[in-house]
């Protein structure tokens, strides 16, 4: 068990330990079901504290060899699952926290050194016989061509550098062209699975990336259910720790992601999943979510100078719904074309819901609602806040 290779199992189990655990391994199911084929690359992108670690904990329990995790998943949704057994335990993962590497480095040159040092000195103390290069990818080719047994590659916090260096585009390019490099194509990859805020940075009408099928809180296609916590979820736990469900509703709710089937669209009421498991443990409705990061950082967006931005969230605080169209935006925090672009920003940060049937974009809910109110407080926006409250009344 290492750090990177086989990480083990305790990042999981600290889950299934907390007072509140919510059952979402039927996602496994969704990876099983692309190992292996053409569309074994998955990026999964969602707002900060939304379970996108805790997922990523999960998969290297359930894939890594080093340890029995049968115990884990026996009674889960997992375990009734055709696929369960042949693939529990089965693999190699190796395992990533972007941000660990870029906060570790000066420059993206040395962050992937340091990174392609620190696992394949694991992968050498675990396959010592068949390490003799310093690049990553000879590295896990030679391994894979002995054993066989191919790797699951999880990359938590992938777009951590494009939200800390916004400005520097030959270090976002460089960074795609090494992921690219070190996984498309490759057969000793079963599954590559990246999560983050951000969808894959694009570059004019293409991707690096683009052989990722990509789940956002644009376009959540078949995952939509695991990107928080669902009204049935949220009804259960305010039973059990006696919570008003229609207060809890009014403050957490109001993330609608739709999925697209041939049967028709279907709705999914998403509940912000830090702050419903906070209200059930402190039995008292606040703004959990929001004391993660400072009101400051949405200020930065909601007071750029773009044309219609200020109206729309004029709108959006007198609970209107504002259409918007989301393919402009370039998936990263600083090309912004219009407002449209800003608002889906805002979208992917969980700042704002999006309708993708009417195309339009609103304030979830209550606790999001008081971020806005507290940024523009600190604002020159008197007028905004006389053209809410006559909006509201």
């Amino acid at each position: 068990m290492g750090s990177y290779l086989n990480p083990g199992n305790k990042g999981f189990r600290e889950s299934l330990n907390s007072a509140i655990y919510i059952d979402k391994t039927g996602f496994i199911e969704k990876m099983n079901s692309v190992l292996d084929t053409q569309q074994k690359f998955i990026c999964v992108s969602r707002p900060r504290r939304f379970g996108k670690s805790v997922a990523a904990n999960m998969l290297a329990a359930y894939y890594n060899r080093c340890e029995d995790s049968s115990k884990m998943f026996e009674n889960r949704i997992i375990s009734q699952a055709k696929s369960y057994n042949r693939h529990l335990n089965q693999y190699d993962v190796v395992k990533i926290n972007m941000q660990d590497f870029l906060s570790a480095a000066n420059g993206m040159d040395e962050m992937l050194r340091l990174l392609q040092k620190r696992v394949i000195a694991e992968l050498k103390r675990a396959y010592p016989e068949y390490v003799d290069s310093e690049n990553l990818i000879f590295v896990m080719q030679d391994i894979f061509a002995y054993t066989n047994c191919p790797f699951v590659i999880l990359i938590d916090e992938w777009d951590c550098l494009f939200r800390e260096y916004r400005q520097d585009e030959d270090a976002q390019k460089k960074y795609l062209d090494f992921l690219r490099a070190w996984l498309k194509d490759k057969d000793y990859v079963a599954l590559a699975y990246m999560t983050g805020i951000l969808p894959i940075k694009k570059y004019g009408s293409h991707s690096a990336l683009n052989m990722f099928t990509e789940y956002s809180m644009t376009d959540p296609g078949d995952l939509a259910e695991y990107f928080g916590f669902t009204e049935d979820e949220v009804r259960s736990l305010c039973a059990k720790y006696k919570m008003s469900f229609e207060e809890t509703k009014v403050w957490y709710d109001g993330y609608r992601l739709v999925t697209h089937t041939k049967d028709g669209d279907r709705y999914h009421h998403m509940y912000n999943p830090k702050s419903v498991v906070e209200a059930m443990l402190r039995h008292r409705f606040s703004t959990y979510w929001n004391r993660t990061e400072t009101y400051e950082a949405l200020k930065v967006y909601i007071q750029m100078d773009m044309d219609g931005l200020k109206d729309a969230v004029v709108r959006m605080l007198a609970r209107e719904e504002v259409h918007i169209h989301t393919e402009t935006f370039e998936n990263d925090m600083t090309t912004f074309a219009s407002k449209d672009d800003v608002l889906t920003l805002l979208v992917h940060l969980g700042y704002l819901t999006y309708d993708s049937t009417k195309e339009t974009v609103a304030i979830p809910n209550k606790e999001v609602s008081q971020e806005y109110v507290n940024a523009i407080s600190t604002m020159d926006w008197q007028e905004v806040i006389h053209s809410v409250e006559v909006s509201r009344n």
